[in-house]
């Protein structure tokens, strides 16, 4: 019983952020752009740096969800005035 309990308290004890596993990052990629991931461990997301989006990782679960993602940056206005 003992064994048990520890292991709860483990998992609930948990502070540091759980990476995904590092052979499941090579397969996934992003669901609106359908282009590779970088995984960014210092906040523990994967980035889509082409749409500047980053999406979480939760208990070692990438969370692909587009309205889960957060802006890594806004778009330049020059994107914009490059039209004459």
């Amino acid at each position: 019983r003992d064994p048990a309990a520890g292991n709860q308290e483990q998992g609930s004890g948990s502070a540091r952020p759980q990476p995904p596993e590092p052979s499941l990052l090579r397969f996934l990629v992003c669901p609106l752009s359908k282009k590779p991931l970088r995984y960014e461990e210092a906040t523990n997301e994967l980035i889509n740096e082409e749409l500047g989006i980053a999406y979480p990782i939760i208990d070692g679960i990438p969370n692909m969800v587009p309205e889960a993602a957060r802006m890594t940056h806004k778009k330049p206005p020059s994107e914009d005035s490059e039209q004459p």
